[in-house]
């Protein structure tokens, strides 16, 4: 990955390169929205590529599927084919889980009959490190380009995309939503759309590379980035090819919407697990800082941060701001946060002396604080409306942007009394809250809040670091518009 650690490179945007750029993104969006699905080498038995199909029945895939079984009449209900060549109707979309001796026919086999694009489940290929994986890749690659048809893997999942009614996975959401996910591994992929309903995030599309032998996570990221059902892009990089092209589609996308991106291959024992899991090769870090400071992107490290950010940008509003007010019971967790701030280079916001007082006008006199970090006593969580009132009085200072709350009730009743006020009060005062996830707290509690609005974090600290990213992108955004 060729990338100048100091000059910033040209965006290219000259009148061929945006005529490419056009057709680059016009045949993702016919992968992303095909009307109809061949399943190729799909097994009659509960095997891994059963899911495929079981996940494009679960999703309720619109258009024509067709099942490629060489012996099979029928499977899941639906007529099977012992070819792509015999299927009678026109094949957008091919998802191929032969054995890999066996790919490169059927690909040729898409190519001749006209298909649009191929999904390649199989492995070993690039990844084992060897000319000959090598090779059958650039073969494979050759073979598609006869007809124009594009390639996503092998050694993947392939896409998601809700809206179209695709999935990789069976009992993926079926709602869309503004995420976007890029990603090297296909079980990374599938988890985070998995979970991701239970911290607030439905999708737009997500798509599992592997191997990259054709289409790259620079040509995904290029489309997303001009995708208007995509609000925040997610990637998960184990190396990247043709650096210069990725570094682009990272600014043109960045200036318009965030992108978290996750690299791993930095150091030399994840640069050797990267090579053996996609043949992607790590880049030094120098490097990689570059991209990111170049390029706009949210660096985060590990698969937590990589979803709170996710959920962060997704949730908070544009107000979000760095002034933060906190109300904790626990006065551990309000020293904590306070902490935090500091840390993330936010600061406790000053209340105003009638937010003080107010404060002070219900809140016991002893065991509790009135001022920033507003601590409301342990006897909040049988007394919830402490925590309802601070909230109202917090969320109304002119001084305060952010609210992040901390605390849990001692009944379910009473937690639900919470919550309920909680996004009366966030939709009420227009702040942002934050609100931590206590151990105990019902799970379907935290749930209600996200689907409000309100993202839930495990700590003080993870909560604040993910505001202080949103803002941190939100002013590299400003500066660069």
């Amino acid at each position: 990955m060729q990338i100048n650690d100091e000059k910033e490179l040209p965006m290219g945007n000259s009148t061929s390169e945006t005529e490419e750029g056009d057709t680059l993104f016009r045949e993702i969006h016919a992968l992303f929205n095909p009307r109809s699905v061949a399943v190729v080498g799909v097994p009659t038995g509960l095997k891994m590529g059963r899911l495929f199909l079981m996940a494009l029945l679960d999703q309720g895939f619109p258009g024509p599927l067709y099942p490629v079984h060489p012996e099979a009449k029928e499977i899941d209900g639906l007529r099977a084919y012992p070819s792509v060549s015999a299927i009678p109707g026109e094949v957008d979309l091919a998802i191929v889980l032969v054995p890999q001796h066996l790919t490169l026919p059927v690909v040729r086999e898409c190519a001749a009959r006209g298909v649009k694009g191929a999904i390649l489940f199989t492995a070993g290929y690039k990844e084992t490190q060897t000319a000959d994986g090598a090779a059958m890749e650039k073969e494979l690659v050759r073979t598609a380009r006869t007809s124009g048809m594009r390639l996503i893997g092998p050694n993947c999942m392939g896409l998601y995309v809700p809206k179209a009614g695709l999935s990789f996975f069976p009992q993926l959401a079926r709602k869309p939503g503004p995420v976007g996910i890029i990603s090297h591994s296909g079980s990374l992929a599938s988890t985070v759309c998995r979970m991701g309903p239970e911290r607030g995030l439905y999708f737009s599309k997500a798509v599992s590379l592997g191997n990259e032998c054709d289409l790259t996570a620079a040509d995904f990221l290029h489309y997303l980035g001009r995708d208007p059902d995509t609000g925040v892009i997610g990637i998960y990089l184990e190396g990247i090819r043709e650096g210069g092209r990725f570094l682009a589609a990272l600014r043109e996308a960045s200036i318009v919407k965030p992108v978290i991106l996750w690299k791993v291959g930095l150091t030399e024992e994840g640069c050797l697990a990267a090579a053996s899991h996609t043949g992607a090769m790590g880049g030094s870090r120098t490097i990689w800082e570059s991209v990111v400071r170049q390029g706009g992107a949210v660096a985060v490290t590990g698969f937590e941060e990589w979803v709170d950010t996710l959920t962060g940008f997704a949730l908070l509003p544009a107000g979000v701001g760095e002034r933060i007010g906190v109300i904790s019971g626990p006065g551990g967790i309000a020293v904590s946060a306070a902490e935090a701030c500091g840390k993330e280079g936010l600061r406790l916001a000053a209340l105003s002396p009638d937010t003080v007082d107010c404060l002070a006008s219900f809140l016991p006199p002893t065991g509790t604080s009135p001022r920033n970090p507003v601590d409301v006593g342990l006897s909040s969580s049988l007394i919830i409306d402490y925590y309802i009132r601070a909230a109202e009085a917090v969320a109304a200072d002119p001084g305060v942007d952010t609210v992040l709350i901390c605390g849990i009730g001692a009944t379910p009743e009473i937690n639900q009394t919470y919550a309920d006020a909680m996004i009366r009060i966030r939709r009420e005062s227009g702040k942002p809250f934050l609100v931590l996830n206590f151990y105990g707290l019902d799970p379907a509690i935290p749930r209600q809040l996200l689907n409000a609005g309100i993202p839930v974090f495990e700590s003080a600290e993870r909560a604040l670091a993910t505001c202080a990213r949103v803002i941190r992108y939100r002013r590299w955004r400003h500066a660069h518009s």
